[in-house]
């Protein structure tokens, strides 16, 4: 297939496809556990992000983007290479990369092809070698790094990646194409700490005032129904150290929403220094999360599990080449974490691997394409000494399906989304929907057994 060939085949809008006599900048940023309605894009009328929304008011707002995994060691995996966790094998912070699944994935491709390429933050595969000397520009870390790395208490983490950001766009020669992956360690909380939510102290007054609602799957009834292993899983011991007073309810979620608000200034301060260096009109802009994250839904905290506010991450994509008349756009089909891979190769001119299972985005941007997909694969099994339930499922358009597949005998859940969003009354004993449940049981072993015939030499295709 020659170039044209693929373009086409990839159903590219002729809008961002158009001969160019220079590649477009690519800045890819990733919060940490930045669930997806914790934007003011995104209708949260308490969180104060005006440069992330100022790049949805110009760009295209994904209100449908989900991980495949939801933790950041395989979610990130997963960013990198556009293969599901079954596929790409990261599913421990002690594993690594294999040599030529690494060689494949975004950063590698698009440096070959002459970009510039940096890394700044939580690289979140922790096995191995930091693969510093696969980038022009590095500033990452292994592990989950520290708030205030200089200990003074002052100078927050946040602050630290915007000034490297700033130093990398300063570094960076006109004639030659960037590709900049910033990955935050907010909003994560500081495990380890007891205060946990460690904002940056100029942020103390935001907030103050607030008054945030305690979300309504936090009543007891609601953890009651969940499996045994759930209630009493990681998910409820954080719960405990994070939101089990009214008071300490409010003071983390401010915290939360603090620390996404700090991430919010420096993506103002990138856009400022693109402007300021001539390259804003070039420099394609990707805010998103890594995964979700609880704030006292169904008595939980962390992430792990399937239910929504757990797998769905915020993803807006600001092309300045874009036709103005489809700038502001929401997008409501469904995307996902392995989509991001294929999305920046494609941008970048650069042809994804076949065996990429993510698809290009490009096309959808500017209000393209034709079929999609209405389904997708979810799978969780890292243990933590089996605090953490293992599970799988399928989530169509509609409806949701889980297995725990750790539990004794047959533990599932079943959600009708378009009457029950927030997964309050699970159906998978419902009479009238058993249909429905064999349905996706059939699903998940149909993806199960197509994942395990991946190959790195073969094209990709979901099961049918």
């Amino acid at each position: 297939m020659n170039r044209r060939q693929f373009l086409t085949a990839a159903g590219a809008a002729p809008a961002l496809l158009r001969a160019r006599s220079k590649r477009p900048n690519i800045l890819f940023l990733l919060g940490d556990d930045h669930r997806w309605d914790a934007l003011g894009c995104m209708g949260n009328r308490v969180i104060r992000t005006p440069h992330i929304d100022a790049l949805a008011s110009r760009g295209v707002t994904f209100t449908r983007n989900f991980v495949t995994t939801a933790i950041c060691v395989t979610s990130r995996a997963s960013i990198f290479t556009g293969l599901y966790a079954r596929t790409h094998r990261i599913v421990e912070f002690r594993n690594s990369f294999a040599p030529e699944l690494w060689a494949r994935a975004y950063p590698m491709l698009i440096r070959r092809t002459g970009y510039r390429t940096g890394f700044i933050g939580k690289f979140g595969i922790d096995g191995g070698k930091a693969p510093a000397e696969d980038f022009d520009y590095w500033r990452g870390f292994q592990g989950q790094g520290r708030y205030f790395p200089k200990g003074d208490g002052k100078t927050h983490l946040t602050t630290i990646q915007g000034d490297q950001m700033i130093e990398f766009l300063q570094g960076c020669k006109p004639e030659q194409p960037f590709c900049l992956s910033v990955s935050f360690k907010a909003p994560h909380v500081q495990d380890e700490d007891p205060r946990q939510f460690l904002y940056d102290p100029r942020d103390e007054s935001m907030y103050q005032d607030a008054r945030i609602p305690l979300p309504q799957t936090a009543a007891p009834r609601y953890i009651e129904q969940l499996p045994l292993s759930v209630q009493r899983s990681e998910g409820r011991r954080r719960w405990a150290v994070r939101f089990s007073t009214p008071r300490l309810y409010q003071e983390s979620v401010k915290g939360y929403y603090r620390l996404i608000s700090g991430v919010d200034r420096q993506v103002g301060r990138a856009a400022e220094e693109l402007r300021r260096l001539g390259q804003a009109d070039n420099t394609i802009i990707i805010y998103t999360g890594d995964n979700g994250f609880y704030l006292s839904e169904h008595g939980l905290a962390g992430k792990w599990l399937m239910h929504e506010e757990s797998i769905r991450t915020p993803l807006i994509i600001f092309d300045p080449r874009l036709d103005p008349v489809k700038r502001g756009r929401k997008e409501g089909r469904m995307v996902l974490n392995i989509d991001l891979a294929p999305t920046m190769l494609g941008m970048a001119d650069v042809r994804p691997p076949a065996s990429m299972q993510g698809r290009s985005l490009v096309p959808l941007i500017s209000g393209g394409a034709g079929a999609w997909r209405n389904e997708f694969f979810y799978e969780h099994h890292f243990r933590n000494n089996g605090w953490i339930p293992s599970t799988e499922g399928v989530r169509t358009n509609r409806y949701k399906y889980t297995k725990y597949t750790d539990e004794p005998g047959t533990v599932e859940e079943l959600y009708d989304l378009e009457v029950d969003m927030w997964e309050e009354t699970n159906l998978a004993e419902n009479p009238r929907y058993m249909d429905r449940l064999k349905m996706l049981r059939a699903r998940r072993e149909a993806w199960l057994t197509r994942l395990d015939q991946w190959r790195p030499d073969q094209a990709w295709s979901d099961p049918s």
